[in-house]
């Protein structure tokens, strides 16, 4: 009998596949998503006016001007504040600088008297709502500067907005 060539058989490869890698990307895609879910979600805060509800009334819902410090920032690193309503201030406007001794000593100040006002009405500890307003002149520091000076002056309560009363405008071409 002859020698017959023998079949050549092929080597079977595992047929194990590791998964290990597609786990990991799951679960990363799994918590990117989750995560992406949580950040989209509108916040919202909540408005303290000072006051209860008390009804209808206009002046009865109005904010207690005895919370709000405002400062106007302007051109050539320019600060005025001022505490309460313009027209009939708590404080009368004055010009501060971003020195130490400056917008930081006024913002700690307020900060405080504000917090025994809220104290010595019986209210919840509440500080100074700080409402800042840049002009178009002002640049984009004084704006981060501000912010930062809030963080350290530890108020967590502020807006910013960019429109001015006709009496504010007036202030700020006088000074």
């Amino acid at each position: 009998m002859k020698n017959l060539p023998q079949k050549v058989r092929s080597k079977k490869l595992s047929s194990r596949v590791d998964l290990t890698a597609m786990v990991s990307v799951s679960f990363m895609l799994i918590i990117f998503f989750m995560v992406i879910g949580e950040l989209s979600k509108p916040k919202v805060m909540e408005l303290y006016s000072g006051r209860g509800g008390c009804g209808p009334e206009p002046e009865c819902n109005k904010p207690d001007e005895n919370l709000v410090l405002t400062l106007l920032l302007d051109k050539n690193d320019k600060i005025i504040t001022y505490h309460g309503l313009l027209t009939f201030p708590i404080q009368t406007p004055k010009k501060v600088n971003y020195e130490k001794n400056g917008i930081r000593k006024e913002l700690m100040e307020k900060n405080k008297m504000v917090l025994e006002y809220s104290a010595r009405l019986g209210r919840p500890e509440r500080g100074v709502t700080v409402i800042i307003k840049p002009t178009k002149k002002s640049n984009y520091g004084n704006l981060v500067n501000i912010l930062d000076e809030l963080e350290i002056a530890n108020i967590d309560s502020y807006a910013i907005i960019p429109q001015f009363t006709p009496e504010e405008s007036k202030l700020l071409a006088s000074n």
